[in-house]
């Protein structure tokens, strides 16, 4: 589903909600001084929230500003590997790091 959506939204499995909102972030990454308030209007009446639309704003803001932050100060991808191993990770214990083991008493 997701090669399917990266290759081209408009006929991926998907629902037309989430078409609206892919096509919402698009506008927002490439045209963002276009985005208005019928943008909005479309995305409500397509069923989502405001919080779904703050939530989404967000993250497209927050991955602009880290790419460009990446771009700027030539931090080095991580290998192919290392995203594997990250997402196994995450897929199983989500966001959090592993607790830190408690320290020994001295």
């Amino acid at each position: 589903m997701v090669k399917a959506v990266l290759e081209d939204v408009a006929t991926a499995p998907i629902s037309e909600a989430e078409k609206a909102l892919f096509a919402f972030v698009d506008t927002l990454n490439h045209r963002a001084a276009q985005v208005g308030r019928e943008d909005i209007a479309h995305l409500k009446d397509a069923g989502w929230t405001d919080e779904a639309l703050f939530d989404t704003v967000t993250v497209c803001a927050l991955f602009n500003f880290y790419n460009r932050w990446i771009d700027g100060t030539g931090v080095q991808d991580m290998p192919a590997e290392m995203y594997q191993r990250s997402g196994q990770r995450m897929a199983a214990t989500g966001y959090a790091p592993p607790p830190t083991p408690a320290k020994p008493a001295e």
